[in-house]
């Protein structure tokens, strides 16, 4: 026999698995921010704090941004619970711990600085931006895959001299102290809980919203919340520098916004166009048009506002204090933030119209180097635009929380406006309506409930039709639909069916029915309802998490959490409940929520998420 030939070295063994997760290296507070924007940034030293753990990660994010092998099981291992705490269990070394030569182990401290950004902020009394922005945040950095650049920041690690408690001391802050309102610079770890769960069911159902990427434990009720988008940037990055008429600096912060979204692939034009800033308003504009429509559809407060602060440069939700999802159309509720009471969901269009307003005025500013009084921008043709693209918007979300297609939406605003309007209006008017009780305190702010339910309609009346397909069954009694749409929650006084309310019941039949016929020329009126009724029912579920749902919830994960639920089971959990609340038709199939409600009722504590589900679907 001839001699046996010696084995190679396999190169996707060992050393291969070892360095599984060195893409987290790139995660060491270099941000190409920090070179372009100098002046925007406040730089600190950062320490690798001890005792952390890791009580949540997403993995799907994870693999999505590269950081993680596509093969890597949604399982954490003692080596990756390992560079996540090196990569993110961090605090900085602010200027109190300077000030008072606080010293730690140098093997602690990380060798690069991570930045805070500078942005503008209603709630500092500089309304500039020169005292607001990252009040207890750094950016950890940039991480590159697949030609997608993504942000990744972490919040609680310390209070910042932007924070507004270290503005109203007028000196500097202990990380951890409570002597300030939003002073600490730490964050609440069942805070980061109802981040996490909310912003990933925004994101499966289609909402522009950042990301929660990790929850790190660090003790005291307190952790690190990591969140990642592919671009993390506020509006009120470049507004400040609008405010503060510094051309140069809003040029390059402008800029590095276009640099960004068309090396992304999401804008087609990039910095060597010379009409950049018009197209960029052209994207800005339209965006926010898409964004505020598919909150108002969706019944979602996020609190937007001229400042640009609580939104995505991109239009996207960022920070989910206040933000909620609502059973009903609760437009009349506002959040009480102590100092003063927030917008209401009426007033979002009218502020991200204005959002867009600012936007103009920023291009005219950087195009003339005059800064001209916003008003003077009230009648730019952008807004316009604005007003064609939302009205457009509000219609097409509208049909497609009916359950048509993108091709069978197109046709209809397309060939049949008029029949598309008809419907829609009588639609949102139902869905205004509200209890005859006044304005009333609610637990964080105040409210006047919504008293109809009126995706119970987009639900129940294609299962109608197409259970009578074979029959020639007239228009449903307008009482059995009141039946459905009346709020379970409805004061007695009114559960009543006026006249009026009757006519439109009657009215809303016809006009659904109508939007049916418009199709049924191009297709089986009979596969249509089929359709219609498997889509509406994934879009339109009861089980839909709204804010108080949601904050019980997070409340029964803490005291389990107490109780001893170990971090795997609780992911698992949590996980299970995230997938329940996918409510795309094009991305699940139909019956798969019912498979994941069937693993959550296994478990004690998933069962009770769903029973708060089911008590608070119609709430606020």
């Amino acid at each position: 026999m001839g001699q046996q030939r010696a084995r190679r070295p396999d190169p996707s063994g060992a050393r291969t698995r070892e360095n599984q997760y060195s893409r987290f290296d790139t995660l060491n507070g270099s941000h190409p921010w920090q070179s372009k924007m100098p002046e925007n940034c406040l730089l600190y030293p950062v320490r690798e704090l001890s005792g952390g753990k890791v009580a949540w990660f997403n993995f799907d994010l994870a693999r999505e941004m590269g950081l993680l092998p596509q093969n890597h099981p949604s399982k954490m291992t003692k080596k990756l619970s390992q560079k996540l705490l090196k990569t993110f269990c961090l605090r900085i070394i602010n200027e109190f711990d300077q000030e008072n030569n606080i010293i730690y182990p140098p093997k602690t401290i990380k060798h690069k600085k991570y930045m805070a950004t500078r942005y503008l902020q209603l709630q500092h009394a500089d309304k500039t931006g020169k005292t607001s922005g990252d009040g207890r945040c750094v950016w950890n950095g940039t991480v590159c895959h697949k030609g997608i650049t993504w942000d990744v920041s972490s919040r609680g690690t310390g209070v910042t001299t932007l924070a507004p408690g270290a503005v109203q001391a007028g000196t500097y802050l202990e990380s951890g102290n409570t002597d300030f309102g939003y002073g600490c610079g730490l964050a609440e770890i069942d805070e980061l809980y109802g981040s996490a769960i909310m912003s990933e069911i925004m994101h499966h159902n289609s909402i522009r919203t950042e990301r929660m990427l990790a929850i790190i434990d660090i003790g005291n009720k307190c952790a690190i919340g990591v969140r990642a988008e592919k671009n993390l940037f506020r509006p009120a990055h470049l507004f400040m520098y609008l405010k503060q008429e510094d051309h140069q600096s809003l040029k390059k912060a402008t800029d590095f916004l276009i640099d960004r979204q068309h090396s992304n692939g999401e804008w087609e034009f990039s910095v060597r166009y010379k009409s950049r800033y018009r197209m960029m308003l052209n994207e800005i504009c339209e965006s926010f048009a898409q964004f505020a429509a598919q909150l108002e559809r969706e019944y979602i407060f996020a609190w937007l506002d001229w400042d640009g602060d609580n939104v995505l440069a991109t239009a996207g939700i960022i920070d989910y204090g206040s933000v909620r999802q609502f059973g009903l159309r609760h437009d009349q509720y506002r959040y009480d933030d102590d100092d003063r009471f927030s917008t209401n969901l009426n007033e979002q269009k009218t502020k991200a119209k204005l959002t867009v307003q600012v936007f103009a005025q920023l291009v005219d500013f950087l195009k003339t180097r005059e800064k001209k009084p916003l008003a003077s921008f009230k009648g730019d043709p952008i807004l316009n635009k604005f007003e064609k693209y939302y009205a457009y918007y509000m219609k097409d979300h509208l049909l497609y929380q009916v359950g048509f297609t993108k091709k069978q939406r197109e046709f209809l605003l397309d060939r049949h406006e008029h029949d598309v309007e008809a419907f829609c209006s009588n639609f949102t008017h139902l869905e205004k309506l509200k209890t005859k009780n006044k304005l009333a305190k609610v637990a964080d702010g105040v409210n006047r409930p919504a008293i109809l339910n009126m995706r119970s309609f987009l639900r129940e009346y294609p299962r109608h039709l197409w259970e009578n397909k074979d029959k020639n069954v007239p228009l449903l009694k307008e009482r059995e639909v009141f039946r459905w749409i009346i709020s379970q929650e409805a004061p007695s006084r009114d559960a009543h069916m006026g006249q009026r309310l009757k006519e439109r019941i009657h009215e809303l039949q016809k006009q659904y029915v109508q939007l049916i016929n418009n199709w049924h020329s191009l297709e089986d009126v009979t596969s249509i309802t089929k359709n219609l009724m498997k889509r509406s029912q994934v879009i339109n579920r009861e089980d839909r998490v709204t804010g108080n749902a949601l904050i019980n919830i997070v409340n029964e994960i803490m005291k389990s959490r107490e109780r001893g639920i170990s971090d795997k089971d609780l992911q698992k959990l949590m996980d299970d409940f995230i997938h329940s609340q996918f409510m795309r038709p094009e991305l699940i199939d139909p019956d798969e929520y019912k498979k994941l409600h069937h693993s959550l009722k296994q478990k004690k504590l998933g069962r009770v998420f769903l029973t708060l589900v089911d008590g608070y679907k119609e709430d606020i």
